[in-house]
C-alpha cells in the first residue's frame, strides 16, 4: 500500500460538481491527494467511461468508482416509463 490515497473528482464544471469537489477537499486527510478531472478533456472522458462513470460529479478513490457514484445516469427504461418517446395523444 502506498503512502497516499488517490482521490479523483470527475467534473463538468457545474455548480453541483464544484460543491462535491469542495466537500471532498474538506473531508480529505493529509495522506489524500485530490485531483480534479475535467470531463471536457477527451482523454478524461475516455478514462471516465472505462471506470463506469455515467454522470458527474463522480468520485474515484484509489482507482475505484465510489459506490455512491455507481449506477447513476440516464436509464432508457426509466426515461421511457416517464413518457419519453410516447406521444401525448
Amino acid at each position: 500500500m502506498g503512502s497516499t490515497r488517490s482521490i479523483e473528482v470527475f467534473s463538468a464544471g457545474c455548480p453541483a460538481c464544484t460543491e462535491v469537489l469542495e466537500r471532498v477537499e474538506a473531508m480529505a486527510c493529509p495522506s489524500c491527494v485530490v485531483e480534479l478531472r475535467d470531463m471536457n478533456d477527451p482523454k478524461v472522458a475516455e478514462r471516465a467511461k472505462a471506470l463506469g462513470i455515467r454522470s458527474v460529479p463522480a468520485v474515484v478513490i484509489d482507482g475505484r468508482l465510489a459506490d455512491c457514484c455507481a449506477g447513476r445516469g440516464p436509464d432508457e427504461a426509466a426515461l421511457r416509463a416517464a413518457g419519453l418517446g410516447r406521444p401525448l395523444s
